[in-house]
């Protein structure tokens, strides 16, 4: 474990709601698995108003660091105030719910080196709505590829490592629901730094599932649109502009020679629709290179190459 006079190497931020039936088996496989590891850690476990004594279990234990929220704000909500309480400069995101390979995490940790952050890649969906979860997710992690300009593997997956540096930029955008993970991996992306991927089982979750089809696979599509529209907005509008120019360009060269060199109303509203998007897409991306941070965290893969010391072989005289 650690002590109050240094920081841990690694912080494993846990969201707690009505995990009861399986609480004490993660948190002692989760604290076996680094007491066997080279790194020293702390324990955030955010409790998220539960209602089934996981939070008086909780305050039994008094290896963890305990969060209490009043009221329940969600699993985003928990793991972002969990990575502000963060003393170590890793942070570990995974759940409590025997979905997640937690005796794997200090492998996740190794993994990070030279990367930003590193998501473990599920290799099946064991979650509820199976038939209709499959496809939903594929297609926007196919839509989030096209954005983002990166192949991701798995885009929602919860078992995770990154810097905290890197993630305090962007915390505060993370939202209180599920989508918070599809945020912080959009974010990384569209700014410019490497995430990494390797592939982890991914079992049947203990207790009842929190995730709902419709309204949370909405919002997964809104986030990932969103994050993209913060920092590449260029990406999401062009097109749109592009092809509705190219039709009305193609409908006034129609009515010309339909209409005796008249241009029909709707050819007229298509044009000044597209007008309208080319327009809202630059002055988006204008005001996303005007608030961009000017003093960003320099990416894993950005290295600077010490120079040789005056009088050493190589040095200039």
């Amino acid at each position: 474990m650690t002590s109050e006079r240094m920081a841990p190497d690694v912080s494993i931020v846990l969201p707690v709601y009505n995990e009861i039936e399986h609480l004490d088996d993660e948190l002692d496989r989760i604290r076996s698995a680094f007491e066997t590891s080279p790194y020293s850690y702390e324990i955030i476990v955010v409790d998220d108003a539960s209602t089934d004594g996981s939070t008086d279990r909780l305050k039994e234990i008094p290896w963890i660091r305990l969060i209490e929220f009043r009221s329940n704000r969600g699993a985003g909500a928990a793991r972002k105030i969990g990575t502000e309480a963060a003393h170590a400069e890793i942070v570990l995101w995974t759940d409590v719910d025997m979905s997640y390979p937690n005796d794997d995490l200090p492998e996740l940790v190794e993994a990070l080196d030279g990367y930003d952050q590193v998501v473990g890649a599920r290799t099946s969906e064991e979650g509820t709505h199976k038939v209709a979860r499959v496809p939903a997710k594929w297609t926007i992690r196919k839509i989030a590829e096209y954005l983002s300009r990166t192949k991701i593997p798995d885009l929602n997956s919860g078992f995770r490592a990154f810097r905290k540096d890197v993630a305090d930029q962007f915390l505060h955008l993370l939202p209180d629901g599920f989508s918070h993970v599809t945020t912080l991996t959009m974010a990384f992306l569209a700014n410019g730094y490497s995430v990494g991927y390797v592939d982890i089982p991914y079992g049947k979750r203990s207790g009842t599932s929190k995730f709902r089809f419709v309204s949370d696979t909405r919002l997964y599509l809104q986030q990932v649109t969103r994050m993209v529209m913060m920092w590449n907005p260029l990406r999401v509008l062009m097109p749109f502009a592009t092809v509705l120019f190219l039709v009305g360009f193609a409908k006034v060269i129609f009515d010309l020679f339909d209409k005796n060199l008249r241009i029909g109303t709707n050819t007229l509203l298509v044009m000044v629709a597209a007008g309208m998007i080319f327009i809202v897409a630059l002055l988006a991306d204008l005001i996303v290179q005007v608030t961009r941070p000017r003093h960003a965290v320099l990416p894993a893969a950005v290295v600077e190459v010490p120079k040789p010391r005056a009088g050493a072989p190589g040095a200039p005289e």
